[in-house]
């Protein structure tokens, strides 16, 4: 299996742009450790299986432990997560699959207890970029696994 297009060539250009956008990300005020969790709860809500494979590789070596992991994909049941961590996930989900009606007050109330204006802003600017990543993987067919290498993914410890 290969990837349909090699978006990275076919539009060097804008990749280079929104992979500089992506990076900087991680220079906002929402700890690593979130960011983790966000972004595999994302590819798992969109199904996308290049991100999730590469996002469970990133955290685990970044010291993520294995069993949270496992319990993103159940975070409401699991007793895994402090509320930081539950705001974050809540947030990403529901800007991932958009409710018809816009973003209830409801739930940005609740967000808005964990996190600053800042940090919301910051963390939004995260779900936008992971679920931009997740269609280009997705539409393109990425091959899960094939970027470890290059990535340096292959740390994780995972095959």
């Amino acid at each position: 299996m290969s990837i349909r297009v090699e978006y990275m060539k076919q539009s060097a250009n804008l990749f280079r742009k929104y992979l500089t956008f992506s990076l900087g990300i991680k220079e906002g005020s929402i700890e690593k450790s979130i960011l983790h969790l966000v972004d595999l709860r994302a590819s798992q809500m969109n199904g996308c299986a290049f991100c999730v494979d590469m996002h469970v590789k990133e955290a685990k070596i970044a010291g993520e432990r294995e069993l949270r992991l496992h319990h993103v994909a159940v975070w409401r049941e699991s007793t895994l997560f402090n509320q930081r961590e539950r705001a974050a996930l809540e947030w990403t989900e529901v800007l991932t699959k958009l409710p018809p009606h816009g973003v209830p007050d409801e739930i940005f109330n609740k967000v808005r207890e964990q996190l600053s204006e800042q940090e919301i802003s910051d963390l939004t600017f995260a779900i936008v970029a992971i679920n931009g990543w997740n269609r280009l993987s997705i539409g393109f067919k990425a091959v899960p696994g094939s970027q470890d290498e290059a990535y340096g993914l292959t740390k994780a410890g995972l095959n």
